[in-house]
């Protein structure tokens, strides 16, 4: 179902690489609030979804948080491109590179990797978009501290900040998508008793007699 730009959603172009911002960086990629628990989070809540509005939602933005995760992955690889091995030893990546060398992995800035019991999936819609929420607002947080850390360099900042954008952008449609949720669910809806209440089946047993 998807069709895939063989482009970056926004531009990085990194010019000097940094080991100790990609370890603080790499969160985004593989911690609890990071860009692949949230693409996982929605594209797995989306089927409960009581409507096709919701269910489009989730669809988008989910669809979205991957390539949030490939913006991530490729500031994390600018950022260790080239690097001596002393200098990924001097910024305390030892460890990662003696388990996954130059790939990027999924984990914290803590070196947890990534664990899908993160992914809240509740199978209540309400609960599902209230958990969303409470996500974008974790990853709004996430980065501004990473724009905090990476102040000295504007290539990074740049993507840093694109991507604080979108999950407020995320949180707005999220809260319109819970609101259109919560009417659905307020409905109300009208059963009949049994067959004989249908105005049709009067009129036959009137026509009968």
């Amino acid at each position: 179902m998807w069709t895939y730009n063989k482009v970056l959603q926004y531009p990085i172009n990194i010019k000097c690489p940094n080991a100790k911002l990609a370890k603080f960086i790499i969160s985004q990629y593989g911690g609890p609030d990071g860009e692949l628990a949230a693409s996982l989070r929605y594209l797995s809540q989306r089927f409960a979804m009581p409507d096709q509005k919701s269910k489009a939602v989730l669809n988008d933005i989910g669809t979205e948080e991957l390539a949030h995760l490939e913006m991530v992955g490729t500031i994390v690889h600018q950022l260790t491109e080239g690097l001596s091995i002393d200098e990924i030893r001097a910024a305390g990546l030892g460890e990662y590179y003696t388990d996954h060398g130059v790939d990027v992995y999924p984990q914290s800035a803590a070196g947890m990797p990534f664990n899908a019991n993160c992914l809240a999936c509740k199978g209540g819609p309400i609960a599902n978009l209230q958990e969303d929420l409470a996500a974008e607002q974790k990853a709004r947080a996430t980065y501004e501290k990473l724009i905090d850390l990476c102040a000295d360099d504007p290539d990074v900042l740049d993507p840093l900040r694109f991507l604080r954008q979108r999950e407020i952008v995320h949180f707005q449609r999220f809260g319109e998508a819970l609101r259109g949720v919560q009417d659905k669910l307020a409905e109300k809806r009208f059963f009949m008793n049994n067959m004989q209440n249908c105005p049709n089946n009067m009129m036959n047993r009137e026509e009968e007699n």
